[in-house]
């Protein structure tokens, strides 16, 4: 039984290939962006770490605009050919040791967030996958990706209740922050 809960201070939040020419064949494409949105805000009012990847950028493009222009300059961007960010060399290293609660986000969930989940958790970090922040071409793909993910450990939360968990309490000046963007939802 997986019992942990989000921490802001033990989380990391990582976007994984939300690119110009994959998302628009992705089921739901346009919920993936709004909750990958909600999730960045937030990380962003908390100080959590974020980082996002790119599966061959000059294939697939960059990162979509909607994503892309929230991103402070200096945000981590990791390149990569493989479908586990885990099998790119030098991903743990960009991911780093300090956090091990990963909340993933991104495209296509029966491929590269199935895949980079599998080798997280098998390397002890706890992963979070955001429900309605992954998306694969086929919705029976996604779904079956995350009950995959569910069953080998990984949470498959709410986009909400991953906000909430790390903003852990009302009344304080980030919970005030994030309340427009709850309204958007």
């Amino acid at each position: 039984m997986i019992s942990y809960k989000l921490k802001k201070n033990q989380s990391q939040l990582v976007i994984i290939d939300v690119q110009e020419r994959l998302l628009p064949v992705i089921a739901n494409n346009k919920s993936i962006v709004k909750h990958s949105k909600l999730l960045l805000r937030c990380a962003q009012v908390l100080s959590i770490p974020v980082k996002y990847t790119e599966q061959y950028p000059k294939g697939l493009g960059p990162t979509v605009s909607d994503i892309s222009d929230l991103l402070p300059p200096e945000t981590p961007r990791f390149e990569k050919v493989h479908f586990s960010c885990y099998d790119e060399p030098g991903f743990i290293d960009f991911l780093g040791n300090e956090r091990r609660q990963i909340v993933l986000a991104g495209i296509e969930t029966h491929i590269c967030i199935l895949a980079t989940t599998l080798d997280l958790l098998k390397e002890g970090y706890q992963v979070v996958v955001a429900l309605e922040a992954v998306g694969s071409r086929q919705e029976e793909h996604n779904l079956a990706a995350l009950k995959a993910a569910s069953q080998c450990g990984a949470l498959v939360l709410p986009t909400e209740s991953i906000v909430y968990q790390w903003l852990n309490v009302s009344g304080t000046p980030e919970f005030k922050e994030m309340l427009p963007y709850f309204k958007e939802q």
